[in-house]
Order: structure tokens, then sequence, then C-alpha cells
């Protein structure tokens, strides 16, 4: 993959939406004071998935105790304890939007004995007794690669479950200096080989690998038990994180499409502004899930 111009290419200009819905969406995830990692993170497809009335609940606060150097979301040393109200209010918020298929995800609280766990088991058991024809996919954090709390989890079958091994191997001590390549690809391991689950995984192109790189970690995956993947263009949030070094064409992410189809994914979603949950609901779609 060779390094091109850092200047935004025309492919990366989104046309912003919004409307009733958007309005809508905005309007009861602040009264229910909850985070999303639409915000947080400042995904590109906030205003898209916000005018289609989906958002991805982001438990245990709005602040990580990791400093990777990709991730807009905040870091701290001191982080208020997790809001005991934020399970059913998420739960509350999902059975208001009438979604049919809910994403939670995390920020990474090693601060926590149990990463935080136990919130997420709360979260997932509040979202059923209220809803419970709706499907649950967890993108959770490693937990420090605790296999309690990666099994407190797991045991709920959540109907997919997420974590994103980010980029590859190479890059991992300037983008994930606190997490694991290979621990990473244990945990889609574990919930598939342990606990039977549907499972998916995800990487961001365009920090410096090359396209035999993330050809070999789509194989990686695959051979570790994941079904699913998503593929996308990595944007620096701001000035000090870590800079874009190149810019994926539209054939290139179709390319990694037809890469990761060839090796056996049963979903793929791969283009410039795919993120983890972007759409997440389709893979019911396309591949006939039934819960």
């Amino acid at each position: 993959m060779e390094l091109r111009s850092r200047k935004k290419p025309e492919w990366l200009k989104i046309r912003m939406a919004s409307g009733a819905s958007f309005a809508a969406t905005r309007q009861l995830l602040n009264r229910h004071s909850l985070n999303t990692v639409c915000r947080s993170a400042l995904c590109p497809n906030l205003q898209e998935c916000w005018s289609r009335g989906t958002a991805t609940f982001l438990l245990l606060g709005n602040a990580c105790s990791r400093s990777c150097s990709f991730c807009a979301v905040d870091k701290a040393e001191m982080i208020p304890a997790p809001d005991h109200l934020e399970p059913d209010n998420i739960a509350l918020a999902i059975q208001s939007m009438k979604l049919r298929h809910a994403v939670l995800t995390s920020v990474t609280r090693d601060d926590l004995d149990d990463g935080g766990s136990h919130h997420w088991v709360q979260t997932i058991r509040a979202i059923r007794a209220l809803t419970p024809d709706v499907t649950i996919e967890c993108l959770i954090p490693d937990f420090r690669n605790n296999p309690d709390a990666l099994d407190r989890v797991m045991q709920e079958v959540p109907d997919v479950l997420n974590h994103n091994i980010e980029t590859v191997p190479s890059l991992y001590r300037k983008v994930r200096p606190e997490a694991s390549y290979t621990g990473s690809l244990e945990i889609i391991e574990r919930a598939k080989k342990r606990h039977g689950l549907s499972t998916k995984s995800g990487l961001m192109l365009g920090m410096g690998e090359t396209a035999a790189e993330v050809e070999t970690a789509i194989g990686d995956l695959y051979r570790h038990g994941c079904d699913m993947i998503t593929i996308g263009q990595y944007l620096q949030p701001s000035p000090k994180h870590l800079p874009v070094e190149s810019y994926v064409t539209p054939d290139e992410f179709e390319h990694f499409r037809q890469v990761a189809r060839a090796a056996g994914f049963m979903h793929v979603q791969s283009g410039p502004f795919v993120r983890s949950s972007y759409h997440a609901e389709a893979f019911k779609t396309e591949t006939g899930f039934l819960p």
C-alpha cells in the first residue's frame, strides 16, 4: 500500500443529514443523560445514523483509563464511578427508539476490579427485561484479558460479540500500547469456541500498515473464529492524535472486502466511512440471522 497525500480526498466528504428523527434521537439521549460512541469518538456517520434513529450506547462514562493514540474518547486518571441508573436508562432509550438491534460499547475501565463487566451484565439484562425481542451487539473492551470478566459478559449470550483488533501487529506499540494483538484474537476465539457466539471484529486502515499486513490480519481473525468484519479509514480526531499516513481508496476497500469474503466471513463491511457499528443491523438480512 503506497503512501498517499494526506490531504483529505474527495471520497471522504460527508453529506450532512438531519431532520425530525435526528433531533428526536439527540433529545432522547440528552433526556436520559446517555453517552454514545457516536459523539465521544467523533464518528463520521453520526448524522446518518441519528437521522435513521439509531445510536451506539457508550457504557461506563465518557472517559477512558487508556491512552490509545487513535481514539477521540477522553482519557482521565480519575474517572467517576459507574452510574447505577445507566442500565435502566439505556433500556428505556432503546424502547423509546423502537430499535430492533441495539449496539453497546464502553470505555476501558482498568480502574475497576471487574473492568466494568458487572455493569455490562446489568445493562444487557435491563434491555432484555424491557424489550426481549431486541437483538444485542456487544462491542467489548479486553477487560485486561481477565477470563472471569470476559466469561461474565459472554455468558449473557449477546446476539453478536464484537471486539476490535483495530490494526496490524507491527503498529500495536504505536496505536494500542496497552493492548495485545494476540490477546484480542484470543477474545474472539474464546467467544466462538467456549461460548458459541456470533463474533465480529474490525480494522482501521491508513495508519502505516501494508496491504499484505491487512490481508494477514483478516486471515488471523477468520482462523480465530471471527464471523463478521468491518474495515474502515482511520481519521485523525485532533492534532495531538496519531496522524493519517495514507487515505485508502474505495477500490482498495473493495479489494479487502473480497479478501474477507474469500476467507469465509459471513458478513463484511469495508469502505472509507465504515465503523464497528455502521449499519450493524444489516448482518441480520445478509446472513438470515434468527435470534
